[in-house]
Parts: C-alpha cells; sequence; structure tokens
C-alpha cells in the first residue's frame, strides 16, 4: 500500500472512526451525567440500578430504544419523516472533522498522525454553515408529522436559531479579529503567542463575546431554559412528538452531540483550546510526563475544558426556569444583537490599542 493512500484514505477513515465512536459512548455517558447532576441539585439520587452506581444505564436506556416500536403516523409525509432525523444529525457528526484535539502530531506504525481530522482556514465558518443546517430537520419533522404540536415546535426553532444565530456570529467575528485566521487551529496558536486565553485578553478581555456565544449557543442547540420548541408544559414534545423508537434516538443524539460541539468550540475560541490551565504551584513537566507526551497532556486540558463547560450546560438547566417565548424574542433582538455589535466594536479599539 503507498504512502499516499496511507496518509489520505487509511489514517482519516480511522480518525473518522475512533472519534465516532468516542463521541457515541461521550452522549452514552453525557446523559448519564445530566441526570446524576441534576439528581445531586435536587437532594435525591440518580439512576442506580443498573450496574454499580448506575453505571451500566446508558446502555440499557440503548437497548430501550432498540427494541421500542417504531411507529410512522398514518397521514405522515412518510419520505420525509424518515429523512428529518437524518438530516439533524449529520450536521452533528460532520462538524467535528475541524474540532481540533491537540495541538501537536503523533506517530503511529511509522505514519504522522493529526490530532484533528482536518484543518480548513475557513473552519470557523464551516462550522457555522453546518451548525445553522440542523434546523432543515427540526422543520421538516415538524410538518412531515401532520400534526399541530410537531409544527408549532419546528416554527419555533426556526425563530430561535434565526434570532440566536446573529449574536453567536458577532461574538466569533471578534475571535477571528484578534487571531487573524479562521482556522480552529491557529486560533489556538494565537492564543499560545499571545500567552494568553481570548476570555482574558488585554486590554479587553472576551468575556462578553464567551457569554454572547455560549448562551447563544444554549439558545442554538434547544437547551433549558431555551427548550421551547420541544417544551414539555405546552407542546408535549415539540417536533419529535411523533416519533419513537431509533427516530427518536436519532433526535436525541443530535442534541447530546450538538452540546459536545458547542462546548468543544467554546473551549478552543475563548479556553485556549489544547494549552494548559498554569497554576505557580502546579507545573507542566510532571503532567505530561504522567500522561506520556504533549498530545495526551493537550488532549487532557481540551477534554477537561470540554467537560466544565458541559457541566455548566447541565447546572443551567438544574438552576433556571424555562423562559416564555416573547421574553426569549426580546433577550435575542433586543439585547443580545446589540451588545454583540457593541462588542466587535470594542474589541475593533482593542486591537488598535494593542497594535499602535
Amino acid at each position: 500500500m503507498s504512502e499516499s493512500v496511507v496518509r489520505y484514505v487509511v489514517v482519516p477513515f480511522a480518525q473518522i472512526f475512533v472519534i465516532l465512536n468516542v463521541l457515541m459512548l461521550g452522549v452514552a455517558y453525557l446523559v448519564l451525567l445530566e441526570r446524576k447532576v441534576i439528581a445531586f441539585m435536587q437532594v435525591r439520587l440518580g439512576p442506580r440500578r443498573v450496574g454499580p452506581h448506575g453505571l451500566l444505564q446508558p446502555i440499557a436506556d440503548i437497548l430501550k430504544l432498540l427494541l421500542k416500536e417504531d411507529i410512522t403516523p398514518a397521514r405522515a409525509d412518510r419520505l420525509l419523516f424518515l429523512l428529518a432525523p437524518v438530516i439533524l444529525l449529520v450536521p452533528a457528526m460532520i462538524a467535528f472533522a475541524v474540532i481540533p484535539f491537540s495541538g501537536e502530531p503523533f506517530t503511529v506504525l511509522g505514519v504522522e498522525v493529526t490530532p484533528w481530522i482536518t484543518d480548513l482556514n475557513v473552519g470557523v465558518l464551516y462550522l457555522l454553515a453546518i451548525s445553522s443546517l440542523g434546523v432543515y430537520g427540526i422543520v421538516m419533522a415538524g410538518w412531515s408529522s401532520n400534526s399541530k404540536y410537531p409544527l408549532l415546535g419546528s416554527l419555533r426553532s426556526a425563530a430561535q436559531m434565526v434570532s440566536y444565530e446573529v449574536p453567536l456570529a458577532l461574538s466569533v467575528v471578534s475571535v477571528l479579529m484578534l487571531a487573524g485566521s479562521a482556522s480552529m487551529v491557529e486560533i489556538v496558536r494565537a492564543q499560545a503567542e499571545q500567552g494568553v486565553w481570548f476570555a482574558f485578553w488585554w486590554p479587553y478581555p472576551q468575556l462578553v463575546g464567551l457569554f454572547l456565544f455560549f448562551v447563544a449557543a444554549v439558545a442554538e442547540t434547544n437547551r433549558a431554559p431555551f427548550d421551547l420548541p420541544e417544551a414539555e408544559t405546552e407542546l408535549v414534545a415539540g417536533f419529535h412528538t411523533e416519533y419513537s423508537g431509533m427516530k427518536f434516538a436519532f433526535f436525541f443524539l443530535a442534541e447530546y452531540m450538538n452540546m459536545i460541539l458547542a462546548a468543544a468550540v467554546v473551549s478552543i475560541l475563548f479556553l485556549g483550546g489544547w494549552l494548559p490551565v498554569t497554576f505557580g504551584f502546579l507545573p507542566r513537566e510532571p503532567l505530561s510526563v504522567f500522561l506520556g507526551g504533549a498530545t495526551l497532556t493537550g488532549s487532557f486540558w481540551f477534554f477537561s475544558k470540554v467537560l466544565a463547560v458541559l457541566f455548566v450546560y447541565l447546572w443551567i438547566r438544574a438552576t433556571f426556569p424555562r423562559y416564555r417565548y416573547d421574553q426569549l424574542m426580546r433577550l435575542g433582538w433586543k439585547w443580545f444583537i446589540p451588545l454583540g455589535l457593541l462588542h466587535v466594536a470594542l474589541t475593533a479599539v482593542a486591537v488598535l490599542v494593542r497594535q499602535g
């Protein structure tokens, strides 16, 4: 087998296989973590029946979904009803192609492997474009179900996506101005060169941008307190009311994959990606020796930051009540978009001040 075939065919397929399987496992245990965290915050016990301390509960949930009857409503548009969960899940998967999990390539059987599938020079634009495609699956699911509640939920999701995509993009613009590149790898390297994460960048820290991006990402992923498209008290289950079995599992999988994606992008854009968290009493060298090299050390810090952001996701769900729909729209259009524009202007001034 030639070197080019190994480098451009075998290695990418192996990377895709590993990343997708790790994602599936991560989604399964993120659900368990969510149930445990919310149970702890509500002073009760989470799942404990299946396996020690409930550690096998995700396996039982997957088996249950596999064995459930798959029902299609009699008056539904069968083709669109089938395609909708796939159209929602595929963008959530392929978005991880540009996520760098560490910064240093490593060698396997004499072949150099990068800890990312590809490094696009327009990686941020690719992510924004891909992440906005999921709403088509939600709208198709609501319309093809031929039912009132799913249709209302899908329309809510479309309006919510349009409202919060703008502040999310504005917060990203400020990062692109600071990094001078739209590559996800180069954005982290720019933070390494400047010696500080963009969240604490001088003279204007990007804490406002971090806040805008994170809240907009929570709204984009339809998570509490912005889970209006699937509000149980009003719309039963919203756009996936008529779904069951593995079709419902695809919606579930896409939602949690988008959560992990949002946490990864927050970590890369604002929290330094794979760059270490340095404390005065914690030198880097012992950790590097313990983990076995720069690649594993970078991955450790990256996944630690992703887990911290996901914990905030779960904390918010356990803390805040659901917004009313008019409050959701007002927050996006009257507060977040003007704040995002002001933030971009202040970042531009800060860049000029630092350069001159």
